[in-house]
């Protein structure tokens, strides 16, 4: 089972004028991320849109990303939903060659801690591959529910992106002291991760995904640089200038998380297409908005290169 380090790449998942998902843009902006250097890639996860694709789409978008990477890192799906829609999209991610799973949290129903339980042993027994549980929206987890599903013999991680940091450090502790030596590696999972980087490392948990990555992976690697040497000064320059501006304008419709980080990828040379229903793309206004908080981010980064 790997053991990640590094910045992870969640791509975006293309989609062409007519709609459907467009494989070459999906191997030309995995190829393009691939060259920049991530630790990992989740392919159809949150910022993939996984809630948006169809079980053939799915094979194709795995299929494609794991030929792309070629071994060179782990690559891990997207799994959720539905318990037979999540065995089954377990399964073709390991026929396509995936090297582990994201779980993300099952369909609308909010469930007890034992439930969510039941949920990841299923869903983890469909396959032999690595899960990683996210700890987000309806599948949130208590410590002792924590402590359980990290002891399923293929569950390898915990994801959060809840951003109770009081929670998450008794989680930490709980799960770290009932392994006994089990490898288990935790993550910041929260939207636009790098403005809780600070704090999620005060609790112990380094490794965080990446949205930025997909469209800037120079300005995501420039602030991974400054977190990992120390450098605070270029820390807070790099948030106050181009994270928390990205941060502000992401929250002022549902949904920019993912359509945002569309938008900037096209504003950077590549047509990936917009975000399928019920997200929508952002307006003329935030586009031009997003031009000048990743400008700033360049600008920065350009800076430190020098």
């Amino acid at each position: 089972m790997p053991e990640f380090d590094g910045v992870l790449f969640f791509p975006v998942t293309p989609f062409g004028a007519d709609g459907e998902v467009d494989l070459p843009a999906l191997a030309e902006h995995i190829g393009r991320g691939m060259a920049a250097g991530p630790g990992g890639v989740f392919v159809a996860c949150g910022t993939g849109e996984f809630h948006a694709l169809g079980p053939d789409e799915y094979r194709a978008v795995v299929r494609t990303t794991v030929e792309v990477v070629a071994g060179r890192v782990p690559v891990y799906a997207g799994t959720g939903s539905a318990l037979p829609l999540a065995r089954a999209f377990a399964r073709t991610a390991a026929e396509e060659g995936a090297d582990g799973l994201l779980l993300l949290p099952p369909y609308l129903v909010k469930s007890p801690s034992a439930g969510l339980v039941d949920y990841t042993r299923e869903v983890a027994a469909a396959t032999d591959l690595p899960v990683i549980v996210y700890n987000r929206g309806n599948a949130q987890f208590d410590s002792a529910a924590a402590v359980q599903v990290s002891r399923i013999p293929n569950v390898i991680g915990f994801k959060d992106g809840v951003g109770d940091l009081d929670l998450l450090a008794r989680i930490v502790l709980a799960v770290r002291g009932a392994l006994d030596g089990k490898p288990f590696q935790f993550f910041n999972g929260m939207p636009t991760a790098e403005v809780t980087v600070p704090a999620y490392r005060g609790v112990g948990v380094e490794l965080y995904s990446s949205a930025v990555f997909c469209f800037a992976p120079e300005i995501s690697l420039a602030f991974y640089d400054a977190v990992t040497t120390g450098d605070e000064v270029r820390v807070q320059r790099f948030l106050t200038e181009f994270f928390h501006p990205l941060v502000e304008l992401r929250e002022k419709v549902p949904g920019y998380a993912v359509a945002l980080v569309k938008a900037a990828v096209r504003l950077r040379g590549l047509d990936v297409g917009g975000v399928r229903p019920p997200l929508v793309d952002p307006s003329e206004e935030h586009l031009a908005a997003l031009k000048v908080i990743v400008d700033a981010g360049l600008a920065i980064t350009a800076e430190v290169a020098a």
